[in-house]
């Protein structure tokens, strides 16, 4: 068959039962299912990919995410991931912008640049205005208190041991992405520069700002520096700016996303966490680094 479908859970929350992968299978005439972590991640191999609609049925509300792709060239040689609420928890320009007293007003513009309601390098900008004075060691108290996304390291450590570069494309800040990148084990990282004068942020960020031209940029770039077609690559994000590399991608995955984005994404995660994003290119548990 051309086509598989994968399903993953949350782990930690539920389990995929034998009944769900049967009812699924049943429901899109698929082929014999192959567990990859038990309780967890099935693939299930199809004719073409499923219909929403009778995917949506067939799990009767379940909190399971069915990510199709073709059966062909699964494992891919690039990965590009956003890293606010993606492969960190928290969107870091709020969290800062709390030790200012403005994470409220801030989180509002966020949200609404996330969403596509805002043009990304002008809310980028505001924002960055509103902190100007803000102490240097705001920064780190912000990085103190951020939380890598469950999988995470499971994630880049898996692909890299399989020989696919990894790279972490964000909106956000070098202060946060270089951190980011050495926690998590990505082979680079792109992002803006926040200026300060010595001992505190001077309310500017250097340009020209990297948004979801760049990001689409750096996917193109990354490809062809190893020989890559687009369809040996895999990009992850959430938000708005995100949405051209998803679209280009050969897998293009819209995590936990912003309602713009999940609508427009081929494939979504909205419950499990970035282990998902192995399951889906048909990584058993065992083949897991750190798994």
């Amino acid at each position: 068959m051309s086509h598989i479908l994968t399903l993953v859970v949350d782990r930690t929350a539920t389990s995929l039962t034998e009944a769900i992968i049967a009812r699924v299978r049943d429901a899109i005439q698929g082929g014999p299912p192959v567990v990859l972590s038990p309780g967890e991640a099935a693939d299930i191999p199809c004719a073409t990919a499923p219909d929403p609609a009778t995917l949506a049925a067939a799990l009767e509300g379940a909190p399971v995410d069915a990510i199709p792709t073709k059966a062909r060239g699964r494992r891919k040689g690039l990965l590009v991931a956003d890293m606010d609420s993606t492969i960190v928890t928290t969107e870091t320009l709020d969290e800062l912008a709390a030790f200012a007293g403005l994470k409220d007003r801030i989180a509002a513009i966020t949200r609404r640049a996330m969403n596509g309601e805002l043009d990304f390098p002008t809310a980028l900008r505001e924002r960055v205005g509103m902190l100007k004075g803000l102490k240097l060691e705001a920064l780190q108290h912000t990085w103190d208190e951020t939380k890598l996304m469950p999988g995470a390291r499971e994630l880049v450590a898996t692909m890299r041991a399989h020989n696919a570069t990894t790279a972490l494309v964000s909106g956000g800040f070098t202060f946060f992405t270089s951190r980011v990148a050495a926690a998590v084990g990505f082979d680079s990282h792109r992002s803006n520069v926040l200026l300060d004068d010595g001992s505190a942020l001077t309310g500017e960020v250097g340009e020209p700002i990297l948004g979801r031209d760049a990001k689409l940029e750096a996917l193109h770039e990354l490809a062809a520096a190893r020989g890559l077609k687009l369809s040996a690559t895999l990009a992850v994000g959430d938000g708005a700016n995100d949405l051209p590399m998803l679209r280009e991608a050969g897998l293009g995955v819209a995590f936990h996303a912003k309602p713009i984005v999940a609508a427009e994404a081929r494939a979504r995660v909205d419950h499990g966490n970035l282990r998902a994003l192995l399951f889906a290119q048909g990584y058993r548990l065992e083949e897991i680094v750190g798994g």
